[in-house]
């Protein structure tokens, strides 16, 4: 039987991503039956989490899942929850072999590779598993951190400002461009929720939602951080809240992100001002920066990203890329025991 692992496994990574920021508060997982040296069915986690990846995979390939090989991002459950384990009907397949490309982190999940071998199938594991985990890692985040993956977009001038010195902005007030704005409304697609202050609300109404063509029924959960509980009833995210979920909390960024996970969200997107980014910086929460910075200068008048006391000095570029005229530049966090970013 012919194999190969580090071909078919990025097949299944890239189904895993389709439905990223859907399938809270389950991972996204991808799967590929494999017969002959080609694939013979697909799966995905659909929206909502379920139905698994495993058996949509197995369901579509049928009777020839018999001694085929299949390809999952993640190990396959062995518990019984809302859905049969997947283990058990990988069992009932009759897979010869598994490829595993990371194990399952949840300690009521786990136990699928060593039921399939048990049963005499082949596992092989450890295929992809820096990729699969990163694909995953707002609901490992949630299993050993108690709290989703947290990731901060920031859209600044050249000279690091957010705000005003309208006649220095682009027209429609934007500080960044089209491309931009538009690689920001994918984002939100990938992301369960999207955070903002009421500061933000009160200033720009915003909706917060994604307007890609096509990816509409993408939009996040939006969150507003309100300790006053000062909404009005007439903003544009209160009169949509019905189209798109909107949650608010009165609660300290440290508390919040923690109920966020306890309702099984594993993936926040801060797109906030000054006041709730900084924060969220100060508190260390913060994985991940995706820094939109524009080619204009606004100069005096404008108001900083940041407030005093916020240093992104130990943070490592993770990747930079052209967007237009903008840039975007990726950050991680080095030091996970850093306070202030």
């Amino acid at each position: 039987m012919s194999f190969y692992p580090h071909r078919f496994m990025p097949v299944a990574l890239s189904l895993a991503r389709r439905n990223l920021g859907q399938t809270w508060p389950n991972p996204s997982v991808g799967a590929v039956v494999v017969k002959n040296g080609r694939i013979i069915a697909e799966g995905w986690t659909a929206k909502g989490g379920r139905p698994h990846a495993e058996t949509e995979a197995l369901a579509q390939a049928g009777m020839a899942t018999r001694g085929a090989t299949l390809y999952v991002t993640l190990e396959p459950c062995a518990h019984h929850g809302k859905t049969p384990p997947c283990a058990e009907a990988i069992i009932n397949a009759g897979i010869a072999r598994c490829v595993v490309a990371c194990r399952d982190p949840n300690p009521e999940a786990t136990g699928g590779i060593a039921r399939l071998q048990q049963a005499g199938i082949e596992v092989v594991e450890g295929i992809c598993r820096e990729e699969a985990k990163e694909i995953n890692r707002g609901f490992f985040s949630v299993i050993e951190k108690k709290r989703p993956f947290i990731a901060l977009k920031i859209a600044t001038s050249l000279d690091g400002k957010i705000s005003r010195a309208e006649a220095r902005l682009r027209e429609g007030g934007w500080i960044t461009g089209e491309f931009a704005r538009a690689y920001g409304h994918l984002l939100r697609s990938r992301f369960d929720a999207i955070a903002t202050g009421i500061g933000t609300v009160l200033a720009d109404d915003p909706l917060l939602t994604c307007r890609l063509p096509g990816l509409e029924d993408r939009s996040p959960v939006r969150v507003v951080f309100d300790r006053q509980r000062r909404l009005p009833e007439d903003s544009r995210l209160a009169m949509t809240a019905k189209d798109v979920p909107l949650w608010e909390t009165a609660l300290p960024v440290e508390e919040a992100v923690t109920w966020l996970a306890e309702k099984g969200i594993t993936r926040l997107l801060v797109e906030a001002g000054q006041k709730l980014s900084s924060a969220f910086l100060h508190s260390g929460l913060v994985d991940r920066i995706y820094w939109f910075r524009s080619p204009m200068v606004i100069g005096e008048g404008g108001l900083p990203a940041f407030g005093e006391g916020v240093s992104l000095v130990r943070r490592r570029r993770r990747e930079i890329r052209s967007l237009g005229e903008d840039t975007l530049e990726t950050y991680e966090r080095s030091d996970p025991a850093l306070n202030a970013g």
